[in-house]
């Protein structure tokens, strides 16, 4: 009994261990060296892309910024006068990848406050996969997908071609003895087919193809064992309603172009709005250097009258008591902090510049600019310029692409509610034979032996052709409504966002030119402002020294004096990017830059092939293959050249003897000091300096001779009988104006643009 229950505990273990395994944790190996070097503990790790490609030498070289505490040294030959002609075209020179903060630079100096907004825009780091580059509308063009080429090439001819050997080995359900029908049935059969097909811009689908087949059986009833069978088959495939036409056919080609010229108007906005960011950067460094100066004029001041009560105060003398020193002491370390503060606005304003410029931040020198402002009164006519908005603005000229594309995109989905009705034609030549082919014909026929398919084929004997329709139609076009509704749905969708974007455009239009009107007449009144205080201090300051003013009126004085300073230069910059705002709006900031797009040279060899196709398609006859057209999608190339500045003239005072209507008067004499050149302003205390008088130079004329069209422009402006009048205004908003200089003087009016009800246009040679 003992002995029965341990060979039952026997079993039980024996089975435990079969159904359950038994083998250790690890593998046991006879033979390890013990290396572990590829054993990994984890799954993923970051790690650099083993990529190669060329740092910036403006990166490799970027030297320790400037600082308030480690400044600039002024050095004349560290110093970099630039004009606004060499940054715009600096920074186009340096933009593949196209730097923007969206046509209007982020960084602005803000007077009177130590915070300022971020200098430089962190769109390529954080965006950088939408960040626009040069070379978007090529990428876009060569797309092999949605490219116009990729487009084009569906009407590629296309050669296809097969080959299949067969072995069969086969038993059969048959009595032996028939020659028919034999029990073990052999089969060599190779087939190989060369095709040719090619769809025509009709939506005709043709089809040429040579079809062989070699045949190897075992059965007793054929002629030859081994036969050839050659065939040659020309189709056609024509579709009579759905598919059918050639702008049905052409609408994917047209789709790739229309995205070709989004893509472009895409870029151009890109250009404008580095253009736009460039000369604004331009102006607002422009304003942090007379930014600094006012300060520092100031800090001077203050500086000066506090040593003088400091001084009386040591004395025991009248006028050096406590609470005088210590405002004057306020007054100087109020000063010094508007000091510092614009040092350091002044810094990253000249960074900004260099960000969209694409230069180093550091470079060891300091960007000063050397263009002045213009100080013109710039008029434009309102329904010129307005009607120039909406034609040129490229941001509609977009969203008309867009609506053209959607439209196209309509004529695909009614054609899907068509039937699918295609004729079908084929006809073929064929021919049997003993072997393929051979050099030498010998007349045989396909029932001799030693003939050969292909002179069977070629004898033409043996013909067929099959003639026929094709039709299939969904029942009830579900899906085919639903989408002709969708595109319709799409194309009001675009129509409302054009009419309300044509209303954006009006709107920003008119804020430009309000804020144009405005910021001149800031100029005016700002200028008249400074130079009332300029005289209040020396006035003041007189009367402090003969004892019949308290210090805090002189404090007051010199405190309002550096505020003229400051808004009157802010007035001037500000006016100079309204100027500038016009024309983005207007689509003509390009022009007005003299920036012009235009398609990069191509290699030599494209040259070539282009003038040979143009050679053949010269010397071939016209064949009119088509019985539709595709209708027209483009209204012509946008005009690119001069462009209407408006009307400008010189001078910032207004005379009362020479005022009209019911405006202000304003008497003001000429001053004696106005710090208008960028020249005089420095780093170290500014020395008092007078201001020659120049005339204004106006940004709204565009270097003819520097665009190689000074020639062209003398004649036309030659040809004219008399000069372009300037456009009316009510008498009681009309402004004369006279030059600081006291000298009266206007530009020439430049040639305005031919406009027509069609929408604007360039003028005429």
């Amino acid at each position: 009994m003992k002995t029965q229950f341990h060979q039952a505990w026997m079993l039980v273990l024996v089975g435990t261990v079969i159904l359950t395994g038994c083998q250790p944790t690890q593998p046991f190996y006879f033979k390890e060296s013990g290396d572990l070097s590829l054993y990994l503990d984890k799954a993923t790790d970051i790690e650099y892309a083993d990529v190669e490609y060329n740092r910036l030498t403006e990166v490799e070289n970027a030297e320790a910024p400037y600082t308030i505490s480690d400044p600039f040294e002024m050095d004349e030959s560290k110093i970099w006068n630039l004009t606004l002609e060499e940054a715009v075209a600096d920074s186009l020179k340096n933009s593949k990848a196209i730097r923007t903060a969206g046509g209007n630079a982020v960084f602005r100096v803000i007077p009177g406050t130590t915070l300022t907004s971020a200098a430089i825009p962190t769109n390529l780091v954080t965006r950088n996969d939408a960040m626009p580059t040069i070379y978007d509308p090529a990428i876009v063009e060569s797309d092999p997908t949605f490219g116009v080429e990729g487009a084009l090439s569906e009407f590629d001819a296309q050669l296809n071609a097969t080959f299949n050997w067969d072995r069969v080995d086969r038993p059969q359900n048959y009595q032996t003895g028939s020659p028919f029908f034999i029990s073990e049935f052999g089969q060599n059969l190779a087939t190989g087919t060369v095709e040719l097909t090619k769809k025509s811009a009709t939506g005709t689908q043709w089809f040429m193809r040579q079809n062989t087949t070699y045949d190897y059986n075992n059965r007793g009833s054929l002629i030859y064992p081994s036969s050839w069978l050659a065939n040659i088959e020309m189709e056609a495939r024509h579709p009579l309603l759905r598919g059918s036409g050639v702008q049905v056919n052409r609408v994917n080609v047209m789709l790739a172009r229309i995205r070709e010229d989004v893509s472009l108007a895409d870029f151009e906005t890109n250009i404008r709005n580095l253009v736009s960011d460039v000369e604004e950067a331009y102006w607002q460094l422009y304003f942090a250097y007379h930014n600094l100066e006012a300060a520092k004029t100031g800090r001077d001041s203050a500086l000066v009258t506090w040593r003088r009560v400091h001084a009386l105060m040591a004395n025991g003398a009248e006028g050096g008591e406590a609470e005088k020193e210590a405002q004057a002491r306020q007054q100087y370390f109020e000063f010094r902090s508007r000091t510092e503060a614009a040092l350091r606005d002044l810094y990253k304003a000249e960074g900004s510049l260099r960000y969209f410029m694409g230069l180093a931040a550091t470079d060891g020198r300091l960007i000063r600019p050397a263009s002045e402002p213009t100080d013109a009164w710039v008029a434009f006519d309102w329904f010129d310029i307005h009607q120039e908005a909406l034609n040129r603005s490229p941001e509609l000229r977009r969203q008309q692409w867009r609506l053209k594309q959607r439209e196209l995109e309509l004529i695909t989905a009614r054609n899907q509610l068509l039937p699918q009705l295609d004729a079908v034609a084929l006809y073929r030549f064929l021919g049997l034979g003993d072997d393929l082919i051979t050099g030498n014909r010998n007349g045989k026929n396909f029932n001799e032996p030693g003939s050969y398919a292909w002179e069977v084929l070629t004898e033409g004997n043996y013909q067929e052709y099959t003639l026929g329709l094709q039709f299939s139609m969904p029942i009830g076009f579900r899906s085919e409504l639903a989408g002709v509704r969708n595109v319709q749905l799409q194309i009001a969708r675009e129509k409302a966002v054009i009419e309300d974007m044509e209303l954006e455009v009006s709107h920003l239009l008119t804020d430009t030119i309000r804020d144009l009107d405005s910021n001149y007449s800031l100029v005016q009144t700002n200028l008249n402002r400074l130079i009332a205080a300029d005289k209040e201090v020396d006035s003041v300051q007189a009367a402090y020294d003969a004892g019949t003013v308290t210090l805090d009126l002189l404090l007051d004085a010199q405190r309002r004096r550096s505020d003229a300073q400051i808004v009157y230069f802010q007035a001037l910059v500000e006016y100079n990017i309204a100027i500038k705002d016009v024309h983005m709006r207007k689509g003509s900031l390009l022009d007005y830059n003299g920036v012009y797009l235009a398609e990069g040279p191509w290699p030599e060899k494209a040259y070539f092939d282009a003038q040979g196709h143009a050679r053949r398609r010269s010397a071939s006859t016209y064949l009119d293959y088509g019985y539709t057209r595709p209708g027209v999608i483009s209204r012509g190339a946008v005009p690119q050249g001069p462009i209407s500045h408006g009307t400008m003239e010189e001078g910032t005072i207004i005379y009362e003897d020479e005022a009209t209507g019911s405006g202000e008067v304003i008497g003001t004499p000429t001053p004696a000091k106005v710090p208008t050149s960028l020249n005089t302003v420095s780093l170290e205390p500014p020395a008092a300096t007078q201001v020659a008088s120049r005339s204004a130079q106006s940004k709204s004329e565009l270097d003819w001779n520097k665009l190689g069209l000074n020639e062209l422009v003398s004649e036309v402006r030659q040809t004219k009988s008399s000069p372009q009048p300037t456009p009316a205004t009510a008498p009681s908003s009309r402004r004369v104006v006279k030059s600081v200089s006291h000298e009266s003087g206007q530009n020439p009016t430049p040639a305005k643009t031919a406009s027509a009800t069609s929408g604007w246009q360039a003028a005429k040679r």
